[in-house]
C-alpha cells in the first residue's frame, strides 16, 4: 500500500516540477523537452532519486499511447487551408527524406561504430523521422509565428513521417534477426503501412466528425468521446496492418475541420491532454536511460549527432523540396535546420531491445544522445535562425478571449473581447470607428465597471470591449484594435502603408512611374505578386521590384486581400 502512495508522491512531484520548469525554459531558452528528459534522468536510478526503472514493455506501450494523443491534438489543430502549400513539400519530406536521412546517417554511423551496414542502416532508420511532439512544442511554445509555407511543411512533415521511420527500423531488425521476408512481402508491408493509415485515418476521422457534430452531450464529454474515437481509429488501423500515427493525426484532422460548437470544448481539453503526454513521455523516457552507459557513447553518438544535424537533414530537405517546390533558399535552410528529434527516435530504439538483437542497447543510447543534441542545439536557437533566415511574420493584436454563443449550428456568431491599448483610439467615439458590417459592441469595461456604449461613448486606453461577430470579422477587428507597439512592428515589417490586392496595376505603374510588361497591365496587384512569388503566396512573402519592397501583409481563402509596399 505504501508503495502506491509513493508513486502517487513521486509521480505528482515530478509533474509538478515539470509544469513549473516551464517558466525556466521561457526565460533562459532552454527547450521544454529537455528539461523533462533532464528531470527524468535525474529522478533515475543514477540520479538523486535512485528510482530504478527499465521496464522496456512499458515504456513501449506509454509511448505509443503518448504520441498518439500528441498526434491527434495536432491533427485537431492543423487548418486543412494550410495543406496547400504544405502537403506535397511534407510528403515529399516524411518519405524520400526519411529514406535520404536514414541512408547518409546510417553509414556515418556504421563508420563511426564499426558497424555492419545493416546496423549501421538501423541507426540511422530509428533516428531518421522529426518528432511530432518535438515540433507542435517548439513552434507552438517559443512565440515564433513562422509563414504559412515554412510552419506547415514542418508540422505536417512531422505528423506523417513515423510509418517510414517505422517501416524501415522493423525491416532492418527483421533483417538482424532473420526473419526479414521476401522482396513482395516487403513491399507489402510498406504499401499497407501508408495506405491502410490513409483510408482508415480519413475514413474514421470523417465518420467521427460527423458523429461529434451530429451529437448533443453534455459539454465535458465531446473531448472524451473525440479521444475514444482517435483511439478507436490507431487501434483499428494497427490491427489491420496500417500506421496508427497516420491515422490518428489524419482523424484528428478531420475532426478538427469540421465546424461545430464541440470543437470549442474539444480543444482546450486536447491541449492539457497533449502536455500530459509529453510530460509523461519525456519523464519516462528520461528514467529509462542510465546515464553512465550513455556517457561511454558520447563521443562517437554526437557525431553521429552533428552529422544528422549539419549533413544529413540539410541533404534530405535540399534534395526532396527544393528542386520540385516554391521554396526560397532562406526557407529551405529553415527548414532543413528545424529537423526536430524528439520521443519518436527512442520509442523507436525500444523495437531491438524487445526483438532483442544483438547490441540493442547501443542503439537505444545512440538514440538518446542525438535526442538530447537536436533539443539543445536545434531546439535551444529555433528562434534565433527564425529570425536571421526571415521567416517569421510578426505578431499582430488577437482578442484576449473568444467564444461562440452557441445559437447557430454552423457560421455561429462569436464573442470576441480586445483590451485597448492602441493610442490611436484613445478619445475615439464609438460611432467613428470602422466595424464589420455584421458586428457590434456589446459590452465596454472601464475600471471593473460595465458601461452601456453609446455612439457617443469615448473609448479610453485599458478600456474592455466584448465585439459580436463572426469568424470572417476577425481580420478587420484585429486590424482596429491593433496595440501601438504591434502596430509599430507591423509597420516595419510589411511597410507603413497597404495596398488592396484588387488595385489595378496599371494604376499602380502610373502613380510610381513604373514600367510594365504588356501581360502584368491588365492584371491586379494580387495577381501581380502571386505570379512574381512563384504561385501559392503566404503572408510575409515578399518582392523587390523597381525601387518598391511589396509584401503581402493579409490573405483570405488563399488568396492576397492587402500588400504592404516599402520604398527603399
Amino acid at each position: 500500500m505504501d508503495a502506491i502512495y509513493t508513486f502517487f508522491l513521486v509521480g505528482g512531484s515530478l509533474m509538478a516540477l515539470s509544469i513549473l520548469a516551464s517558466r525556466l525554459s521561457s526565460m533562459m531558452g532552454v527547450p521544454l523537452l529537455l528539461i523533462f528528459l533532464a528531470l527524468g534522468m535525474v529522478a533515475g536510478e543514477e540520479g538523486l532519486l535512485g528510482l530504478q526503472f527499465d521496464d522496456y514493455y512499458m515504456a513501449f506501450t506509454i509511448g505509443h499511447l503518448a504520441l498518439a494523443m500528441i498526434l491527434l491534438d495536432g491533427g485537431l489543430r492543423t487548418r486543412l487551408k494550410t495543406f496547400r502549400v504544405g502537403f506535397k513539400p511534407a510528403l515529399s519530406l516524411a518519405t524520400f527524406g526519411v529514406f535520404i536521412t536514414s541512408a547518409i546517417v546510417g553509414g556515418i554511423a556504421m563508420l563511426v561504430f564499426d558497424l555492419s551496414l545493416a546496423e549501421g542502416l538501423l541507426v540511422g532508420a530509428i533516428v531518421g523521422s522529426t518528432d511530432a511532439a518535438a515540433v507542435f512544442s517548439m513552434l507552438s511554445g517559443r512565440g515564433v509565428n513562422l509563414n504559412e509555407r515554412v510552419g506547415a511543411t514542418l508540422e505536417i512533415e512531422s505528423g506523417t513521417n513515423d510509418p517510414m521511420a517505422i517501416f524501415l527500423t522493423l525491416m532492418l531488425v527483421e533483417l538482424l534477426v532473420g526473419d526479414i521476408g521476401g522482396p513482395i512481402e516487403t513491399l507489402l508491408f510498406f504499401i499497407t503501412q501508408f495506405g491502410i493509415g490513409l483510408v482508415v485515418g480519413l475514413g474514421g476521422g470523417w465518420l467521427s466528425a460527423k458523429l461529434l457534430r451530429w451529437l448533443d452531450l453534455a459539454p465535458g464529454l465531446y473531448a472524451m468521446l473525440a479521444l475514444a474515437l482517435g483511439f478507436s481509429v490507431f487501434g483499428l488501423t494497427s490491427v489491420l496492418g496500417g500506421s496508427g500515427f497516420l491515422a490518428i493525426y489524419l482523424a484528428g484532422l478531420m475532426i478538427g475541420n469540421q465546424p461545430g460548437r464541440h470543437l470549442n470544448f474539444i480543444l482546450p481539453v486536447h491541449d492539457g491532454l497533449a502536455w500530459l503526454s509529453q510530460i509523461g513521455l519525456f519523464l519516462v523516457l528520461g528514467l529509462l536511460v542510465t546515464p553512465s552507459e550513455l556517457w561511454d557513447v558520447a563521443l562517437p553518438a554526437a557525431l553521429v549527432a552533428l552529422a544528422l544535424i549539419f549533413i544529413a537533414r540539410p541533404l534530405a530537405v535540399l534534395i526532396t523540396i527544393k528542386p520540385f517546390f516554391k521554396f526560397r533558399w532562406r526557407e529551405t535552410w529553415f527548414i532543413a535546420w528545424v529537423g526536430l528529434r524528439g520521443a519518436v527516435p527512442i520509442v523507436l530504439a525500444i523495437f531491438p531491445l524487445i526483438d532483442g538483437v544483438e547490441n540493442a542497447s547501443l542503439y537505444f543510447n545512440v538514440a538518446f544522445a542525438v535526442v538530447l543534441m537536436s533539443l539543445l542545439i536545434q531546439g535551444g536557437s529555433l528562434t534565433v535562425m527564425a529570425r536571421w533566415l526571415k521567416v517569421e511574420v510578426p505578431t499582430g493584436t488577437t482578442p484576449d478571449r473568444r467564444g461562440p454563443l452557441g445559437i447557430l449550428p454552423e457560421n455561429d456568431y462569436e464573442m470576441f473581447v480586445y483590451s485597448v491599448d492602441n493610442k490611436d483610439l484613445e478619445d475615439v467615439p464609438i460611432r467613428l470607428l470602422r466595424f464589420p458590417s455584421g458586428a457590434l459592441i456589446s459590452a465596454l469595461f472601464r475600471e471593473h465597471a460595465m458601461l452601456h456604449p453609446k455612439g457617443s461613448t469615448r473609448l479610453k486606453l485599458g478600456d474592455v470591449i466584448c465585439v459580436i461577430g463572426r469568424s470572417e470579422d476577425l481580420n478587420a477587428l484585429n486590424r482596429l484594435f491593433n496595440g501601438d507597439s504591434k502596430l509599430k512592428r507591423e509597420r516595419a515589417f510589411f511597410g507603413t502603408f497597404t495596398l488592396d490586392g484588387s488595385a489595378q496595376m496599371q494604376d499602380i505603374a502610373q502613380a510610381y512611374g513604373l514600367t510594365l510588361s504588356p501581360g502584368e497591365k491588365d492584371m491586379t496587384l494580387a495577381e501581380f505578386v502571386s505570379l512574381r512569388v512563384g504561385g501559392h503566396p503566404v503572408v510575409g512573402d515578399d518582392v523587390d521590384w523597381h525601387g518598391i519592397h511589396w509584401v503581402v501583409s493579409d490573405m483570405q481563402g488563399g488568396k492576397i486581400t492587402r500588400v504592404g509596399l516599402r520604398l527603399y
